[in-house]
C-alpha cells in the first residue's frame, strides 16, 4: 500500500526561478557599469627598469585578533610568523634581510658557504 501524499498548495506570486521585471533604474544602472573599465594596472617593468623583489605583507586586524606578516623575496626566501611577538621579530628580520641579499642589494657579502 502506497503512503498518502499531501499535495502542496500552488504560490499565487511569480515563480522564483522566474526573473524580477526589470525597471528602468537598473536598466540604466547596467547600462552605466557596461562601459566601466578597471583601472590599468602598473606596468611590472617601468621605463627606470625597477621592479618588485621583497615583499612585506602585514595584517592586523582592527578587532585585535592575532597580526600575521609574510615576508617574501625573489632568492626564494618565504617566512611566515603570528602572533605580535613573532610578527615583530620578522618584520625586524625582512629589514636585515634587505640589507644583506643579493637580489636587493649586490655589493652585499654572500651569506652562502665558499668551496673550501
Amino acid at each position: 500500500m502506497t503512503p498518502h501524499l499531501k499535495s502542496l498548495s500552488t504560490p499565487t506570486g511569480p515563480h522564483p526561478a522566474e526573473p524580477a521585471p526589470a525597471s528602468a533604474a537598473r536598466a540604466a544602472a547596467k547600462d552605466a557599469a557596461e562601459g566601466v573599465r578597471s583601472a590599468p594596472r602598473p606596468d611590472p617593468c617601468p621605463a627606470d627598469q625597477r621592479h618588485p623583489v621583497a615583499w612585506l605583507t602585514i595584517t592586523a586586524p582592527p578587532d585585535r585578533t592575532t597580526p600575521t606578516v609574510r615576508s617574501q623575496c625573489a632568492c626564494g626566501r618565504d617566512l611566515f610568523a603570528a602572533g605580535q611577538r613573532r610578527a615583530l621579530a620578522l618584520i625586524a628580520d625582512h629589514e636585515q634581510h634587505r640589507t644583506t641579499c643579493p637580489f636587493i642589494n649586490p655589493a652585499a657579502p654572500s651569506t652562502g658557504r665558499t668551496a673550501a
